[in-house]
């Protein structure tokens, strides 16, 4: 018997049976582990909002939700990053940007939001940004593409 036949016979399967099942590459990481990570980001830059608003001097929730334009429950809701895991809607960035006591600082941090969730940075597919940024009212996206 030839060792050389034998072997071929039993050499793809020993091939598939050595590959690894899964991609071992330190750049790709697993999906849940990817979105944990958006989600923490996410969640940081908002809480640079309530930073914000704490260094121009707003630290009373009645302040912080006059200042934002939002009810206190709404306000206490973002600024203890207990929102949504999927960040803050375009209805409400549009009703803070429309207050007209808000501060710059505070401003910029939510145009760097927009930014930065227009961008993936967030990890949302590219259909619900499409989505997210077609509710950000024309004026206003105009002033994100002017501060890039």
């Amino acid at each position: 018997m030839r060792t050389d036949k034998v072997f071929s016979e039993f050499q793809a399967p020993l091939h598939q049976m050595l590959r690894p099942t899964h991609s071992c590459q330190r750049d790709q990481l697993p999906r849940p582990f990817l979105m944990v990570e958006f989600k923490a980001r996410q969640s940081a830059k908002i809480r640079e909002v309530g930073e914000a608003l704490i260094a121009d001097g707003f630290c009373a929730l009645d302040q912080q939700a006059k200042v934002l334009g939002l009810s206190r429950s709404t306000t206490w809701t973002i600024l203890k990053a207990s929102h949504k895991s999927s960040g803050l809607s375009a209805a409400i960035i549009n009703r803070m940007l429309a207050a007209p006591q808000l501060p710059p600082r505070v401003r910029l941090k939510i145009f760097e939001y927009l930014q930065e969730k227009g961008a993936g940075h967030y990890g949302d597919n590219e259909r619900k940004i499409v989505k997210f940024t077609a509710r950000i009212s024309s004026n206003l996206k105009r002033r994100v593409v002017a501060t890039t």
